[in-house]
This record gives C-alpha cells, structure tokens and sequence, in this order.
C-alpha cells in the first residue's frame, strides 16, 4: 500500500503540472474547451508515467497502458476534429459570462484543477494495476478486455453515427430538428456515454487480478455517477428539454442502457 500511496502523490503532481499548461493554452487561445482535449490525453499520461514507474514490461500493465492509450487517442481526436473551426463550447462560453471578473481563477480551480482531480481519482484502477503488475492472462483479464471492447464499439460507433448525422443536418434542410433515432441510436438515447463507462468497468475487471484491485472499483464508480447523474446525460437531457422531436424519442427510448424502443 505504500508503494501505491507514493505513486498517487507523484502523479498527483503531474497532474498539477499538466492541468496548469492546459490552462495556459486556454488562456492563449480563448477557449476553456481545451480541457475537453486535455481530459483523453492526461489519462494516457497518467498510464505512461505509472506504466514506467513499474518497470517496462509486457504484462498486465502494458495491457491496461495500452487499452487506455486506446481510448485516449479516439476520444481527444474526436473532440479535436469536432470542436475545429467552431467557437467555445456552450457550456464554457455560458461561464465565461457567469464568471465575470473572477472567470479567470474560476477556470483554473473548478474546470482545469478539479478536471485533473477526477482524472486523478478515475485512474485510479490502471495505477493500481500498473503499481503491483503481475503476469496474464488469466479469465479475468480476458473478460476485462471482452467488457472494455464492447464499450469502446459502443463509444466508437455511436460518436461517428452522431458526427455523421450532424454533417447530414447541415445539408439537408429536411433534417433540421429532427432527433436521430438510428444505429446505436435506435436503442440508447446517449449509447457513447454507454460505451464510455462500460470500458471502465472492464478496466477495473482487470484490476481484480493485482493486490488491492477491488479498491480500483472507485474508478468505474466515479466516471458512471459523474455521467449518469452529474456532467454528461443531465446536460444534454437538460439543453434538449421541451424540444418536440426529442420528447417523442424520450418516451420510446432508454435513456441510457441499449434496450428494443417501445413501439
């Protein structure tokens, strides 16, 4: 455990590190949705550091390194390519009013700071992993891929059924208002988030296998609650209140576990 403990408050400094550039580059570029980018890439940081930490070596934590590098490059290169050549997301361009005077300070603790903090904590099971390593493969290991695979084709597909139907909308006047309710779509209102979080319980699946591996629980545990019931479904539920088309969609389809839409 104090082994652990010694890593957590290393990489709690390359996560202060890391948050204070990114806060830098937004204040460079006029735009806090930076941190949006910087959240996929400070977990592959984190995966990195505590990877070489525990000696190079083709075990199981270069099998957890590498499934988060997996999902980190997709992530902050769907969220580069999406946020291109647009202006700030609605979210950070509603607090850049808010905040007034103290936008500055503000951004820095509660959208950059307490960003790395979760980021820190959601790690938490891969550094548990990569602290205490070991050999695989044993049937854990192979049902933590299994698990953390079917939520990356979840992710995957559902954020590209989503970009390509946004670019449709943009030439297709007919499209306008209107709510997809295809693919992934058909039987998840939010199938990414879905996938999102099942990926980290497969990672977690894996970490039963090392010394203190169930505590990682806390990993898949914070990341569902944060986009179940805090950050993720509830803003866009919230931003798509009232409109007609997704009201319709709301009462046929689950709203976050993929099941058959009610006819």
């Amino acid at each position: 455990m104090e082994l652990l403990f010694e890593n957590i408050v290393f990489l709690s400094y390359v996560v202060l590190a890391y948050m204070s550039f990114w806060f830098l580059i937004s204040i460079i570029f006029k735009r806090n949705d930076v941190a949006d980018i910087a959240w996929g890439l400070g977990f592959l940081l984190i995966a990195l550091v505590s990877f070489y930490r525990g000696g190079i070596d083709f075990d199981r934590g270069f099998l957890v390194t590498f499934l988060v590098a997996l999902w980190a490059f997709r992530l902050s290169l769907h969220i580069f390519f999406r946020n291109r050549g647009k202006k700030e997301d609605y979210r950070y361009e509603k607090w850049r009013k808010d905040w007034g005077r103290f936008f500055y300070i503000r951004s820095y603790l509660q959208v950059f700071l307490l960003q790395g903090f979760f980021m820190l904590i959601i790690s938490s099971a891969f550094v548990i992993v990569n602290t205490y390593r070991g050999g695989f493969f044993t049937w854990l290991d192979i049902l933590g891929i299994i698990v953390f695979l079917f939520g990356f084709y979840f992710e995957t597909v559902g954020d590209l059924q989503l970009s390509r139907f946004i670019e449709e909308k943009k030439l297709n006047k007919k499209l306008r208002g209107k709510v997809l309710q295809d693919g992934l779509w058909k039987y998840s209102r939010h199938p990414n988030y879905f996938g999102e979080v099942v990926q980290w319980w497969g990672i977690w699946i894996i970490a039963l296998n090392v010394s203190y591996g169930f505590w990682g629980i806390i990993s898949p545990l914070l990341i569902t609650t944060l986009i179940l019931f805090i950050s993720g479904v509830p803003l866009l539920e919230k931003k798509k209140e009232g409109d007609f088309e997704f009201e319709k969609y709301k009462k046929r389809v689950s709203k976050f576990f993929p099941l058959p839409p009610k006819k």
